[in-house]
């Protein structure tokens, strides 16, 4: 029972639970920019450099013989992929640096000047009281 009750504070931990929703999170953001790019970003390029679609670019090293398919090099697909990369690395790093901006306000915030010890009020006290000859 003891690795088992071990096992379960981790899990109910903050640090797992936020780790585990960013990386929910971060697998739709993956499939939403592979799409975007897939589906929006490519075709206008393709059609920009003489009507290519990038999923069709390969070259192909064996052709298909018998039942055996063809092995090829999908420089295509990698293209996407790199395009993929790229746009997800650009968003983290905005979020990033956006995290980071605000902490750094946050640290330059000054914080509140404590306020004086007891101590402090009671020698005030005896000094004022000492002044005024009582």
């Amino acid at each position: 029972m003891g690795m088992l009750q071990e096992f379960k504070e981790f899990a109910i931990k903050g640090n797992v639970i936020d780790m585990s929703v960013g990386i929910v999170i971060g697998s739709a953001f993956g499939k939403i920019v592979s799409s975007f790019v897939a589906d929006v970003i490519m075709p206008p390029i393709g059609v920009l450099v003489g009507g290519v679609d990038f999923t069709k670019l390969v070259v192909t090293i064996k052709e298909a013989v018998g039942d055996a398919p063809a092995v090829t090099l999908n420089y295509g697909n990698f293209i996407q992929a790199m395009v993929d990369f790229t746009i997800i690395a650009a968003a983290i790093f905005m979020v990033v640096k956006l995290i980071s901006n605000l902490k750094k306000k946050e640290e330059a915030a000054p914080a509140p000047a404590p306020g004086p010890t007891k101590e402090e009020l009671l020698l005030t006290e005896i000094r004022d009281l000492l002044k005024s000859g009582k």
